[in-house]
């Protein structure tokens, strides 16, 4: 998993923390405090994909384009992660039995591993992520 997907679940929860309200990328960085180019590019993806859209000008921004409660996380993981979790293996020896075959053998393992979060993430919206996050700062 690649922090692109932890960028859009979290703008997407901090735009639907804000309803009807424009909130420019810059605003959107500083509550992931990463670079707001990097959340740009995911803006842009989120954008592409219908979850949100822009408004340009002075008073412009992004805004949330889709219900919280329809966008499951695993839509988020496919989106900004898919084949993210096989690790890049180095450059093996193409003499040695193990070395020749193990990225292969491995392969199966990490498609049903990637299956098996993409189940998981489906569990889970955005609604409940923010409902997660407002039960948290009341403890």
């Amino acid at each position: 998993m690649n922090s692109d997907f932890t960028i859009a679940v979290h703008s997407l929860s901090y735009l639907a923390h804000l309803p009807d309200r424009i909130a420019p990328s810059d605003r959107i960085a500083a509550s992931v405090s990463v670079h707001p180019v990097r959340v740009r590019k995911v803006l842009s993806l989120l954008c592409k994909k219908g979850y949100i859209k822009s408004k340009e000008g002075a008073k412009g921004g992004f805004e949330l384009n889709c219900a919280p409660d329809q966008v499951t996380l695993d839509e988020l993981y496919l989106l900004t992660s898919e084949g993210s979790i096989k690790p890049k293996f180095p450059n093996p020896n193409p003499q040695c039995l193990i070395g020749s075959n193990i990225e292969k053998a491995m392969d199966g393992i990490f498609i049903d591993l990637e299956a098996q979060v993409g189940s998981y993430l489906k569990l889970y919206t955005i609604a409940d992520v923010l409902d997660r996050v407002e039960k948290q700062s009341r403890k």
